[in-house]
Formats: C-alpha cells, structure tokens, sequence
C-alpha cells in the first residue's frame, strides 16, 4: 500500500486547543485513523493511505472551525468527530455548533453537541410533544429546560410547568422536615439546578413568585388544564401508566410538553409497569408526537460516563441474550421430554 502524505494548515494560535493537553488529542487521532501526524510550524503533516490523510483532513477542517468560533475542544468533540468520519454520516460538528438555543447566565451558548442532541432539539420546535430517551449525561433535561426558558422569554408560552414522580432512587428516606414545599424539593433539585444555571436564581425567583414557573411533583397535576405552557416531565420511566395517562390528558391549547426517560434507571417497585414503556407503544403512530432515541454517542459529561453507559448496555444485552437462549432451552429440554 503506497504512503501519502498531506499539509493541514492550523494556525499556531489555535494549535494548543486542537492539539490538546500534552497531544492527547493527536495522539488519539493517529491511533483511530492510522496516520502518523509530524508539526512543523503551522502546518501538520499527515502521512498514511490515501484515504486516511482524507480523513485527517476534514477532521482538522472541523476542529479548526470549531476553534475558530470559540469551542474549547474536548475529548467528547474530538470523538465524535471521529465518530462521525467512521460512520460515514455527512454532517459536521461545525453544522450542530451553529444552533444555538440560548446563554446561561454567564453568557455560555446552549447547544446541541451530537447530532442526536440536534434532532431532540430540532422535534421540540417542530411537535407539540416530544419524548427524550437516553441514558444519564445526554442533556435530555438541560436541552429541554432551555427550549422552555427560551419560549418563555420570546413568549410563546406564558408559563413554564416543570415535573416528576416523587419517588426515591433505590433507598428509603424516611419523612423529610419542613413545610410541603422543603418535603418536595430534593426530588425536583435537577430541574432546580438547570434553571438556576441558565436563568439565574433572581429571575427565577421572581417568576416563581408570580406563578410564571412552577415547580411541582407529577400528583399536583390531577385535575388541571394546561394551556398556554412550556411543560417538562422529567424521569417518566417513574410513572405508573396512570399517571402518565393523566398528565398527556392535562395538556391544553398552545401547550408544548417535553418528556424525558431512562428506561434502564427505573426505581418502580419490583414487577411494576412503567408508564413510560406504555405510552411509546400506544402512541408510537402518531405524527404529531416525536420520539428521540439518545444514545451512550450522545454522552456529553466526562467521556469516562460515555464507557460506563457503554459497558451496561452491553452487559445488559448479554444477559438477556443468555436468559433468551436458557429459556428456549429449557422449552425444547421439556418438549423432547413430553415425546417420551
């Protein structure tokens, strides 16, 4: 196989974000596209097959532009980058960088990082209901709490609603002290945290006291009608199929509702229906729902999250393939028995 080799120009200003700490990032680069990188000045060489140094080339392409606007690149970019060049998916990391949804309060953009990130983002301006599905760390919540806040700001809503079962993730915290309120607030504090993150914890005070936000468990939604409102319900994996039944009936005129769920991370009782699994069944048909499946690709806390969420989705698989071929053999150990 003849060697090619190829010049990236990388301007030096921007040489240590894209190169990162100590190389790391060339490092990887050169171990996923077997090419061998060589710095000279402001040019990177790279040597390898054709279609390699092809590859390195769009690569660098979209880290420089990513750079260029500011990005400080990360691991995560950096493969998904990859990623996306492996798998052949003609969109940039540069085309998801553009849309921005809003600034938290210290002026940091909100946007979408995966392209799974921006087809959630893209189904919320498009349906009137949208279920977000995927394991921890995929912006299920954040992403959707700032499409809230950014309706509410360009009023097109009037109020935001944010909810979610009241249930305890895996252990018994006995009674809780305090008023109503206290005894409600450490199962809402995620969505406590993304609100004070991107509105501020005055401007979200202020709303609150005038009712323009709120803040309550799923139960507080019996009864109600809900028009003119940004509505998130977040953990729905922990809802009965009574309940989630009762808050998709609550929904009213010029509504916009945004569920989220970990099907893997559910803390019902042991034998007990989720809600949310009946609810994609019975309305999987219907054109003016949307459903986004996220993906351990679309992990973007620490990229160690991204291999943990990696590893239980394939255990999970192995064991149900192994349960799958006990129970088949264990029916034909009792079919062969039945002849005799």
């Amino acid at each position: 196989m003849s060697m090619n080799e190829v010049l990236i120009e990388i301007p030096s200003e921007y040489m240590g974000n894209i190169f990162g700490q100590f190389d790391v990032h060339l490092k990887k680069i050169e171990k996923t596209l077997g090419v061998t990188l060589v710095v000279r000045d402001d040019h990177l060489k790279a040597i390898g097959s054709e279609h390699s140094c092809k590859d390195a080339q769009e690569l660098f392409a979209q880290l420089l532009a990513l750079a260029k606007r500011g990005n400080e690149i990360t691991e995560q970019n950096v493969n998904y980058a990859l990623s996306l060049l492996m798998e052949h998916r003609g969109t940039s990391l540069v085309e998801i960088d553009r849309d921005i949804i809003c600034h938290t309060i210290n002026g940091k953009p909100v946007k979408p990082k995966t392209m799974g990130q921006k087809e959630y983002v893209d189904a919320i301006r498009k349906k009137m209901i949208v279920f977000g599905l995927g394991p921890a760390g995929t912006g299920k919540t954040y992403l959707a709490m700032a499409m809230a806040i950014t309706a509410f700001k360009n009023e097109e809503v009037s109020r935001i609603i944010l909810t979610r079962p009241a249930i305890e993730a895996g252990e018994k915290l006995g009674f809780l002290p305090g008023d109503l309120q206290s005894k409600v607030d450490p199962y809402l504090r995620p969505l406590y945290d993304a609100l004070y993150q991107i509105m501020g914890a005055d401007s979200f005070q202020r709303n609150m006291e005038k009712n323009l936000i709120e803040v309550a468990p799923l139960a507080y939604m019996r009864g109600r009608t809900l028009d003119n409102a940004f509505i998130i319900l977040d953990e729905a994996q922990n809802t009965t199929p009574a309940q989630m039944k009762m808050f998709l009936t609550r929904i009213g005129f010029g509504s916009k509702v945004v569920i989220t769920g970990d099907a893997t991370q559910k803390d019902l009782a042991p034998g007990a229906t989720s809600g949310l699994d009946i609810a994609l069944r019975v309305l999987a048909k219907i054109d003016d729902i949307g459903i986004c499946r996220l993906t351990s690709q679309d992990v973007v806390r620490h990229p160690l999250v991204q291999k943990i969420v990696q590893a239980y989705d394939d255990y999970e698989k192995k064991t149900i393939k192994s349960e799958t071929k006990k129970s088949g053999d264990a029916g034909e150990k009792k079919k062969r028995g039945g002849k005799r």
